[in-house]
């Protein structure tokens, strides 16, 4: 139940720092039609009777999108309307909001799921031999190796990327743009598989070598935790062996922390990374749209985005107390309840 009132929260807030950003879809549209009647006459806009024009049009444009009514009205209308994701329609697009993201979801979840499933695939058993080699040189130099990646900049690691690999002074290995090929339609299933992992391999590695590090080093110390502990030390001295140790008492705990990361790491990797990845490789993603939303003061885009986001960003986060229960039956909700 606590969605409900966090997800308001976050669209009131938000709601009222982009509405008191200057420069709103109002200015936006205005200085289009003044820089293009420019254009056409060669007239300076503001001169004469033009002044007046625009100043009718402003409020015409204020009354039409409801900017005339005060703040908290709209807010509360746009909730109520946002409640059966009736986002409206784009200002500049002309385009039915929901649509707009239904169409660029499935770019941006497309790249975040496999990369968010290639980071825990490399992170999980990377880290687990990291912290049973602790000390060890495998152990420093694969930190060095992932410190180095951690330091460098996603846009500039896939920047790095496309000139060693994607047709810039070295290879062309691999496709610069767009996320399939032109003869995408033509090809047999097989192919079209191959095709969408080809032009995704570049965006996923990027992703991939700048959130490896963090996630690695957190399945290292939590193993190393959990191997300190007591408990493991006692089930040794009675006879189980390392690995069964391993598997049936330190991979289950030392997992908990793991699993509770899961969200965030795949809310920042669908979301808050997709802006430079969607722009440097051409990707029409929710990233690129969102951003360019935000410079045209597009809010239907903005808050819809934002809602979509901010949903899908509470399930998960509700999924993953959920799996807790699961992983450690001693978890439970009870006590939140009886309260």
């Amino acid at each position: 139940m606590l969605i409900i009132p966090t997800l308001l929260g976050i669209m009131f807030v938000n709601f009222f720092v982009v509405h008191w950003a200057p420069g709103g879809p109002i200015d936006q549209m205005l200085h289009r039609m003044q820089s293009k009647d420019t254009e056409n006459s060669g007239v300076s806009v503001n001169a004469g009777v033009g002044h007046s024009y625009y100043q009718e049009t402003a409020e015409k444009l204020k009354k039409q999108y409801g900017f005339d009514k005060p703040l908290i009205p709209r807010f509360f209308y746009m909730v109520k309307k946002y409640v059966c994701f009736d986002f409206g329609r784009s200002y500049f697009k002309n385009e039915n909001v929901l649509k707009l993201i239904a169409d660029r979801l499935p770019i941006s979840l497309s790249l975040g799921l496999w990369s968010t499933l290639l980071i825990y695939s490399l992170a999980i058993p990377l880290g687990i031999f990291k912290a049973i080699r602790n000390g060890s040189t495998f152990d420093v130099c694969s930190s060095l190796l992932i410190l180095l990646g951690y330091a460098i900049p996603t846009f500039l690691f896939a920047v790095i990327l496309i000139i060693f690999f994607a047709g810039g002074s070295f290879f062309s290995w691999f496709p610069l743009q767009g996320l399939f090929s032109y003869n995408f339609s033509s090809l047999s299933p097989l192919q079209q598989c191959a095709d969408y992992f080809w032009h995704l391999a570049l965006p996923i590695m990027a992703k991939v070598i700048t959130s490896l590090a963090g996630l690695t080093m957190m399945v290292k110390n939590s193993f190393l935790e959990e191997i300190g502990k007591q408990y493991v030390i006692t089930a040794q001295a009675q006879g189980f062996s390392t690995k069964a140790v391993l598997l049936k008492y330190v991979f289950q705990n030392a997992m908990l922390i793991i699993i509770a990361s899961l969200p965030l790491t795949l809310m920042q990797v669908v979301f808050s990374e997709s802006f430079l990845i969607e722009t440097i490789f051409s990707l029409d993603g929710l990233g690129l749209m969102g951003y360019e939303a935000i410079l045209n003061r597009d809010y239907p885009i903005i808050f819809g985005s934002l809602y979509i986001f901010t949903l899908i960003g509470l399930i998960l986060h509700l999924i993953g107390d959920f799996i807790y229960t699961r992983i450690d039956p001693r978890i439970h909700f009870r006590g939140l309840s009886e309260r």
